[in-house]
This record gives C-alpha cells, structure tokens and sequence, in this order.
C-alpha cells in the first residue's frame, strides 16, 4: 500500500447521551472528485445515526487500469477509522457512558461500513473484490454496504421512500426506485450526456459566445463580454487552453453560473436554462415511478444557480410528474452512507440490492 493522504479530523459530539440503551457503531464514507469524508456513527433502533466523529481527506481515492484503486481507498479509510474508534471508546470511557454495545478496540466494534464512491457502477470491480475482506479483516465488520455515490444521493434525500432523486454537479444523474430495483438514466459524461448538469451549461454559454464572437446567428453579446471576462480575448484563444485540459468538464461547468446571472436579461442565455430545465425533468421522469405518487428531491451543486433554472424546472417537473411531491433533500451523500450503514446494523434495510449500484455483504 501507498502511503496514507492527510486526513483532518473533526470531532462530533464525542459521547452522545441518552436513548433506549446502548447503540451499534457504524461507519459511512463518501469518495468523490473533492475527497473522501468519512464518519462514525451511534445508531439506535429507531432513531437516526448519531455522528460521533468524522475525517476527511483532501485526496481523492485514485483511479488505476482496474478501476478504483481499492490499495488507495484503505490507505486514507482504515487509518481514520481506527483513530476513530479509539476516540469514541476514550470519550465513553471517559464519561463512563455505555452507549456502544461494543467497545471499539484494535478487533473492531464496527456493526456495518457503507461506502458511497463515485464511479463505483463502471468502475468499482476492484472495490467490490477487495474492500470487504479487509474491513472484515481489520474492524471484524459484520455488514458491508459498497454504492454508487448516486445510491447515497438518493438515501441522503428520500432515505427509503420510493420516487426519484436528481444529483446534479458539473455533470448530471437521475436515479429512482420503487424499493424492488433501481432505474438511472444519464450520468453518462459531457460528451455522451450529462444534459441540463452543470458542463453541458456551461458549454452551451460559451458555444453561444462563439457564435456571437464569430457573427452568427444564435449568438449572444452578454455571454461572449462574460467568456472574455472569465477566459480572456479574444476568445479565438479559447480552444487552444481549453481543449488539452483534463479537466476540461469543471472548466466548461464554471462558466455555468455567468449563463444564470445573464439569464434575466438575455434571451439566449435565458434559452439554455429553460432547455436544461427539460433535460433535468426529462431524466427525472425517467426513473421515477409511475405506478403511485411518489417523491421527487434535488440534491447537488447545480441547483445553487436559483431562481434562473429552478423556475423553469418546477414548471417541467409539474407538467411531467404531476403526482409526484417535490421535498428538499434531507441530507447529503454522506449522509445516505450512514442511513445505509444504521439500516445494514439493525436489519432493516429497504432499498434494493443491486450488483453494481448497491452491492451487500
């Protein structure tokens, strides 16, 4: 194994008092693009996770040629781990607590682990294959929950209750269930889809720059003073430093909120929204459940632009999904981790089971 990233800590309300009784520990962790934040939790029948310290990693978990490097994710994920267990079996000792079932020690403690990562449905095979063995190994984890990072998105928002959530960033994901499978659609990347997210936005705004830099119509003046405020003029330089990037989605999804703040004053730019708008409830609409109402969240990045696109938006979903209850997210992905996790501990886990997007152990 490589050598650890640096993990910060961050302390949680160390000994949680009160309840029905002693809890089970549990773990969630949530790796994406910006890091790995990971979390343990006391959880109680029927009462939600309680956090009782977290850590988090400005390191992102490598990709190899066998998809997530699973050496890298226990690398950051064990060390933090321990650290804290032994923190919280300190704060109950310290505070003669008898919140945990188990004491946490160097042979585990750990009821049930979930990890959310992205790219876990295409390329979480090495994962699949070697997390659970080694967190069995390390901590003696009786339940292992490893998902797609749309799979904690959506337990994040909905928990358990059926209906669609839409994760939206520089790219874009629908994912629904009715408790016996799971439906995604898009999520596919900007060059394959990813329509109405944060990149396909953006790209529209300076794709109507370029029109109007080069005089053709469908061009827009407000967006082209915007590139050229953000990238630089003239904009003919602009292909030249974008397209060798890698990471030319986020360079393409900043200039996303230049289209939102041009949108009230500028047709075009107003156009592109109100055309995301369509391809957010188109994908939600996708996955959604048609056979009773169901829930409808909106979690991630891209609806912070407002007003501009969330407008439009309701608008689409309420002509598409007419039933259908549209709640603010409860939580975020890390969140979902932990419900997962506490449902895995005390046996109660609705969701559906899938090979790719929630696989169990």
């Amino acid at each position: 194994m490589s050598e650890p990233g640096p993990v910060s800590g961050e302390a949680v309300d160390p000994a949680p008092r009160g309840g029905d009784g002693p809890g089970a520990l549990v773990l969630g962790a949530d790796s994406g693009g910006s890091g790995l934040r990971i979390t343990l939790a006391v959880v109680r029948r029927g009462s939600p996770p309680r956090a009782v310290g977290a850590r988090t990693s400005a390191e992102p978990v490598r990709t190899g040629p066998g998809g997530i490097d699973a050496g890298h994710m226990l690398d950051q994920l064990v060390p933090a781990a321990r650290e804290l267990l032994a923190e919280a079996a300190e704060a109950s000792a310290r505070n003669g607590a008898q919140d945990i079932a188990e004491a946490p020690g160097e042979a585990g403690g750990l009821s049930a682990v979930c990890v959310g990562a992205a790219g876990m449905a295409t390329l979480g095979g090495q994962l699949r294959a070697e997390l659970p063995s080694a967190l069995r190994r390390e901590f003696g984890v009786r339940h292992i929950a490893l998902a797609a990072d749309a799979v904690t998105a959506y337990a994040g928002a909905l928990g358990e209750l059926p209906g669609a959530v839409v994760a939206g960033g520089t790219g874009l994901i629908a994912m629904g269930t009715d408790l016996n499978s799971w439906r995604r659609a898009d999520g596919w990347g900007h060059l394959l889809g990813d329509c109405g997210g944060g990149a396909w936005i953006g790209q529209a705004g300076l794709q109507a720059a370029m029109r109007a830099y080069d005089g053709r119509a469908g061009g827009s003046a407000a967006l082209q003073e915007r590139a050229e405020a953000v990238f630089g003029a003239p904009l003919s330089g602009l292909p030249g430093s974008l397209y060798p990037r890698t990471d030319r989605p986020a360079v393409l999804a900043s200039f996303a909120p230049e289209v939102a703040r041009c949108a009230g004053d500028d047709p075009v730019a107003d156009g592109i929204l109100q055309c995301a708008a369509e391809e957010i409830a188109t994908a939600a609409a996708a996955v959604c459940p048609s056979q009773e109402p169901a829930s409808v969240a909106l979690t991630g990045g891209l609806f912070r632009l407002g007003r501009p696109l969330l407008e439009p938006l309701m608008s689409r979903l309420a002509d598409r999904l007419p039933l259908a209850s549209i709640l603010d997210p409860a939580g975020d992905p890390l969140d979902g981790a932990l419900l997962i996790a506490a449902r895995l501990a005390s046996g109660g886990l609705r969701l559906p089971e899938d090979s790719a997007l929630l696989s169990l152990s």
